[in-house]
């Protein structure tokens, strides 16, 4: 495979990864349905329809930046991308599937610690992927608040 085709195969082909792979762990999830709605929210906690749109166009992100850190061959900040990868799959069969917020939160600070190693690590080699993470790592903050806005609240 020639360079220029390996320049956009592996950004391209690890965002579809990235976004098949999210599909499938908030499918397993369920969403959480009855539970989910019945939990008392914190404030900011947006309509339950914004979540698809905005995740679909993270998990597009977070494979591109991580397809250019393998083009980069940028393996410590790939390393650390598969591992936050890994807690961003298992956050919503947690929180949704588990019904165990107080488990989630700790799996998305965990997360959020991981994306900021990431990035960092990222801006050395690929500064466009780090900055391809930092919406991603803006809205897992946010995130962060709910998560722990909805453990409190439902004790």
């Amino acid at each position: 495979m020639s360079a220029t085709i390996r320049s956009w195969a592996w950004p391209l082909g690890l965002a579809l990864l990235c976004l098949v792979a999210g599909g499938i762990s908030g499918a397993v999830s369920g969403g959480g349905g009855e539970w989910y709605r019945g939990l008392a929210k914190p404030p900011g906690t947006p309509p339950s329809w914004v979540f698809g749109p905005v995740w679909s166009t993270l998990y597009l992100m977070m494979g591109a930046a991580a397809g250019l850190l393998v083009v980069k061959k940028s393996w410590c900040a790939v390393r650390l991308f598969a591992v936050q990868f890994a807690l961003n799959l298992a956050w919503s069969p947690m929180f949704f599937g588990l019904q165990q917020p107080a488990l989630a939160l700790g799996v998305i600070l965990a997360m959020g610690l991981l994306i900021g190693l990431t990035v960092r690590a990222a801006r050395v080699d690929s500064p466009a992927a780090a900055r391809l993470l930092l919406p991603y790592w803006a809205w897992v903050t946010y995130a962060t608040w709910l998560n722990a806005g909805f453990a409190f609240l439902n004790r």
